[in-house]
C-alpha cells in the first residue's frame, strides 16, 4: 500500500472505496461518542446537549447530508445552535470558510489561524484534534469492518487497482484497516489531508484510468457527488444493508463493470440509494 505520490497505475480498472460507514462499521460510534460530544464540550453546550447531539446525528448520519466533511457539519450545526440556543462568536466566518475553502482539514485550519483569523478557527481546530484523540480511545471491538468487506476487496484487487478515498483522518484509517488485514488488498490511500474526495478521484484519473473503468464505492451523498463530478461510476453501500451491498458488489456490480455493462445498473442503484436514505 502506497501514498499517492508513490503510486503508479497497474491495472485498467480502478475501484475507490470510502472508509467510515462504507468499509468500516465505525461511523455511528464516532459521531455518538466523539464528534458530537466534543463539540458540546468545546462550545459549552451541555444545557442543550441532548437536543444538540440528536441534531448532530441527523446532519451527519441520517439525512441527505450523511458523510459530510467534519468541518462542513460543524459549521452547519453551530449555525443552527447560534440561531436556536446560544450565540456562537465568529459563526459567519466559519460558515464562509467551510463553504468556500479548497481544503477542509486540520492543516488548512492551521494555515488560516497563522494568518490571524477569528478565534472560532482556533476552537474548530481544538475540537477536531479532540475528536481525533477520542477516536483513538474507542475500544477496538467497536471498530470493525462490515461483513464481506475483506472478501470484496480481495475479489476486486484481483482485477483492479484499489484506492481508499476517505475524508477521515489518515491515522485512524490506517490503524483500522491494518488491524483487520484490509490493507493487504489496497494499492493506495487518499484521506482528509489529500483533499476532497472529488479532488482525490480527479488526481487518480490523471494516472491514466478511463472514467468508464472507474468506480467509487460509498455510503453517503458526498461519495455519489464525488463520483459524478468526475464522470465515474458510483456503487452505493446501503445504510443498514451493508453486508448485502458488499455481496452484491461481488456478485453483480464488479462483473458488470468489467464487462462494460455498468451504466444502466448504476442508474438503478442510484435510485435505490436515495430511496434508502428516505429521499
Amino acid at each position: 500500500m502506497k501514498t499517492f505520490s508513490e503510486f503508479k497505475k497497474n491495472k485498467n480498472l480502478l475501484i475507490c472505496v470510502d472508509s467510515d460507514g462504507c468499509a468500516m462499521d465505525t461511523m455511528d460510534i464516532k459521531h455518538f461518542k466523539c464528534f458530537g460530544p466534543c463539540m458540546v464540550d468545546e462550545w459549552e453546550l451541555s444545557p442543550w446537549g441532548e437536543a444538540i447531539l440528536a441534531r448532530w446525528n441527523e446532519i451527519n448520519l441520517y439525512t441527505i447530508t450523511r458523510g459530510i466533511n467534519r468541518f462542513k457539519g460543524l459549521a452547519m450545526a453551530l449555525n443552527e445552535i447560534n440561531e436556536i440556543y446560544k450565540p456562537i462568536d465568529g459563526i459567519p466566518e466559519l460558515v464562509e470558510w467551510a463553504d468556500k475553502a479548497p481544503e477542509l482539514s486540520n492543516g488548512a485550519l492551521e494555515a488560516v489561524i497563522a494568518g490571524g483569523a477569528h478565534s472560532i478557527f482556533t476552537k474548530a481546530l481544538s475540537w477536531s484534534r479532540a475528536v481525533n484523540e477520542s477516536i483513538t480511545k474507542l475500544p477496538e471491538e467497536s471498530k470493525l469492518p462490515f461483513p464481506l468487506v475483506k472478501e470484496a476487496l480481495e475479489f476486486a484487487h484481483g482485477q483492479a487497482d484499489v484506492a481508499i478515498v476517505s475524508s477521515a483522518n489518515l491515522g485512524a484509517v490506517l490503524e483500522e484497516w491494518q488491524t483487520h488485514g484490509l490493507l493487504d488488498h489496497v494499492d493506495v490511500i487518499m484521506s482528509q489531508n489529500d483533499g476532497s474526495k472529488a479532488f482525490c478521484i480527479c488526481e487518480l484519473l490523471k494516472l491514466g484510468y478511463e472514467k468508464h473503468n472507474t468506480l467509487m464505492c460509498g455510503d453517503a451523498p458526498g461519495d455519489l457527488a464525488a463520483a459524478e463530478n468526475n464522470g465515474v461510476y458510483f456503487y452505493p453501500i446501503l445504510v443498514g444493508k451493508e453486508g448485502e451491498s458488499w455481496q452484491e458488489f461481488i456478485d453483480i456490480a464488479l462483473p458488470k463493470l468489467t464487462k462494460g455493462e455498468y451504466a444502466p445498473y448504476g442508474k438503478e442503484k442510484k435510485a435505490q440509494f436515495y430511496k434508502n436514505l428516505g429521499e
